[in-house]
């Protein structure tokens, strides 16, 4: 999920295909867009300045939802095929997706690989990222702050700190964040100097009153 600056909140719809947007105080759906038909996983999103990006780990597709000049929302997506260097296998394919710090390229993290791709919004070509021989596997959702990438591998409980290069083509692991509360974390937020990982605890069989909580650590 990711909100804007007008209030609204974007929801990536998992194995039901389709992305919402909500007016992010009323709850109030604004807008439902079906993204794929049959099997899917729509996974994560991303805001640009004129743009949601989502990824989805089933089908080799990028979606968009681009916006007018007043955040004006479509009446359809658009839909690009993911080309190039990604191979999409069994398992969870494209997860988080992020901007590059030059903000002219989108990184999508492969979570069955553990691989990092530079993808260009408008052709779908992707490109893996230098990572000097480092691997992202069960990369999950990622938060770019400035040109430092954390990428969060929830069932290694660990969160990955990334040094990019400007155009987002190599980056530097420079540390990996852990913590003894960590119990699957899927994705990351950040409020002041901290960072805020949900649990999504899969390795525990949910029931009614199995409790979730949200881990905050130093950035």
């Amino acid at each position: 999920m990711k909100t804007d600056a007008r209030g609204r909140l974007f929801v990536a719809g998992g194995s039901g295909g389709d992305a919402r947007v909500l007016d992010a105080r009323t709850g109030a759906v604004l807008a439902t867009y079906r993204l794929a038909t049959g099997a899917a996983f729509v996974n994560d999103v991303v805001l640009t300045k004129d743009a949601a990006y989502f990824t989805d780990s089933t089908n080799p597709v990028l979606s968009k939802l681009p916006l007018g000049s007043k955040g004006t929302l479509p009446a359809a997506p658009v839909q690009t095929p993911l080309t190039g260097e990604i191979a999409y296998g069994a398992g969870i394919n494209a997860n988080g997706i992020a901007e590059t710090p030059d903000g002219r390229a989108l990184l999508i993290v492969q979570s069955n690989t553990g691989a990092l791709f530079r993808v260009d919004p408008d052709t779908g070509a992707a490109a893996k990222v230098d990572l000097g021989g480092e691997t992202l596997v069960n990369g999950d959702g990622l938060l770019l702050l400035g040109r430092t990438l954390y990428v969060v591998q929830n069932r290694l409980n660990t969160v990955a700190v990334i040094k990019m290069s400007r155009d987002g083509r190599s980056g530097r692991v420079t540390e990996r964040l852990t913590d003894p509360r960590f119990d699957v974390p899927t994705t990351v937020a950040a409020f002041g100097d901290r960072l805020y990982l949900p649990n999504a605890r899969f390795t525990t069989t949910p029931a009614p009153d199995t409790p979730y909580d949200v881990v905050a650590i130093e950035r």
